[in-house]
């Protein structure tokens, strides 16, 4: 009987030493591949080290800078740059969408490299590590073209709206005087919502990047125009962390090559149909 018993356990022990060799290991496993402009340019392997990876943030609801393509991957003319930089590097490119409002807490906590997308410079010279300048803007306004609004005075009760913690929302915020005219400022999340809402009637203008009013209009064959007033103008930069000089200096030399080469000034015309960049101008 004691015999009997020893077996039986022996035999318990055996099914649940197999049991737990089968165990499957898939929640460890991370699959983060997304494409750029036809190019594969991002895989976030456990198994990369951190000094071969360039993990770059961006507003994916940001076009032509960054943005979901048709073709549901990522593309734009700063993404496509960042490939092309990546590339020279002898880095691996991981593209992180992140949420715009969040970039500071993405930044420090090491999520991400940089932040490269439309990143104006001005205002935020001190809380960043920045390139040179790449590219120059200016802040604006779009209404649709049927309204009766043609200067900044026509904005007098007006609905405006702005994507929140951008530099259109900065840029008001040094403009007091104008903002009181407003019937009421509202924030969006990004300004894909902001257009859809102006389209609608729900909003009478939206304050944003002309680089990127200009793109999407053409791009939604929308009846939206730009005013000729601008409110600020701006550059736009690579951002790093504050104190990060190691990684924006081998940035900032690859930069140059690009333009150098004329690499740079075949992206922009690409998507803008000119050369619309700085470096070396």
């Amino acid at each position: 009987m004691k015999n009997k018993l020893i077996a039986v356990l022996l035999v318990a022990f055996l099914i649940m030493a197999l049991a737990g060799c089968s165990s499957s290991g898939d929640k460890n496993v991370v699959n983060n591949t997304n494409n750029n402009a036809g190019n594969n340019v991002a895989d976030n392997d456990q198994g990369a080290a951190e000094e071969d990876t360039f993990i770059v943030g961006f507003d994916q609801n940001f076009p032509p800078m960054g943005f979901v393509g048709d073709d549901g991957q990522y593309t734009g003319f700063d993404l496509e740059l960042a490939a092309e930089a990546a590339k020279r590097l002898n880095k691996k490119l991981v593209l992180q969408p992140i949420d715009w409002a969040a970039k500071d807490m993405e930044l420090e906590s090491g999520n991400i490299d940089c932040v490269w997308n439309g990143f104006t410079i001005n205002g935020r010279e001190d809380s960043y590590t920045w390139t040179e300048p790449y590219m120059d803007n200016e802040q604006v306004f779009v209404v649709r073209a049927d309204s009766d609004i043609s200067t900044l005075a026509d904005l007098a009760g007006k609905i405006v709206s702005v994507q929140l913690d951008s530099s259109a929302e900065a840029a008001l915020e040094d403009m007091p005087e104008l903002v009181a005219t407003f019937k009421e400022l509202v924030t969006a999340d990004n300004y894909n919502t902001a257009l859809m809402d102006l389209e609608s009637g729900a909003v009478d203008a939206v304050a944003m990047d002309e680089i990127v009013a200009n793109y999407q209009i053409e791009k939604r064959g929308s009846d939206l125009v730009v005013l000729e007033e601008s409110i600020a103008s701006e550059e736009y930069g690579v951002g790093f962390k504050l104190g990060n000089t190691e990684l924006r200096d081998q940035l900032q030399a690859i930069l140059e090559e690009m333009a150098a080469d004329g690499t740079m000034a075949k992206i922009s015309e690409a998507w803008f149909g000119k050369d619309i960049t700085t470096i070396g101008k």
